[in-house]
């Protein structure tokens, strides 16, 4: 008698585990929902932000998420979407800031590629345009403004300055040119696209440490002792 109560209480418990068991299976995410659980999550903190920005940063945020779908990361400040397209990254800045080339307008949309730039090629890039930024250590060149083309623009002759096929003169007159036809609804393929390969090599200059190079000069100076 015993036995059999016995192995009714173990039939029993078997029973109720395997029906936890099927109500857990049921129950646990999947990898597609866990995604989806989590775009939705970052879809409210991104709206969240946004509640708190207006004018031309505000459309600027939603045109570029209607492109490049939900930001990679943000705060309450900026959104930044990595491997956008083209891009190394995205970043739509809420602070604008003030830049009357080629006409007046603000900059707030800043876009990333891999790009090493020639040392001696850095003020030519300055004087040519203040929102064209290069990061030599990093490797890294972009351009801020308030258009994804104009960015586009700006890195594409901003190549051509640095391989010599424009000068910054010519550069300058081009782009005012090319962002008047753009505004009047006149299109260029240097609006469309990078015009260039980006270098898919390492584009970073890391430097060297100063006392190699001071090891260096002074070898060179006793060489020509």
């Amino acid at each position: 008698m015993f036995k059999k109560i016995k192995f009714h209480r173990i039939g029993l418990l078997a029973a109720v585990l395997a029906v936890f068991g099927a109500f857990a299976v049921v129950n646990t995410p999947t990898s597609q929902m866990q995604e989806r659980m989590a775009q939705n999550k970052m879809k409210m903190s991104a709206d969240e932000v946004l509640a708190g920005w207006s004018g031309t940063p505000r459309e600027v945020a939603m045109k570029t998420m209607q492109k490049y779908g939900q930001p990679s990361g943000m705060t309450p400040n900026m959104l930044v979407w990595e491997n956008s397209g083209p891009w190394k990254r995205t970043v739509v800045y809420r602070q604008e800031v003030p830049h009357n080339f080629p006409m007046p307008h603000t900059d707030l949309l800043e876009q990333f590629i891999d790009y090493g730039v020639p040392a001696d090629k850095f003020d030519e890039l300055a004087e040519y345009d203040g929102s064209v930024v290069v990061q030599r250590t990093v490797g890294e060149m972009s351009a801020r403004c308030d258009k994804e083309e104009m960015n586009f623009l700006a890195l594409n002759l901003a190549n051509d300055i640095v391989t010599g096929k424009r000068s910054v003169k010519d550069a300058r007159d081009f782009y005012a040119k090319t962002a008047m036809a753009f505004k009047n609804g006149q299109m260029s393929p240097y609006t469309q696209g990078l015009q260039f390969q980006v270098p898919k090599s390492n584009t970073a200059f890391p430097d060297q440490p100063a006392k190699m190079m001071d090891m260096k000069m002074d070898k060179n100076m006793k060489n020509k002792n």
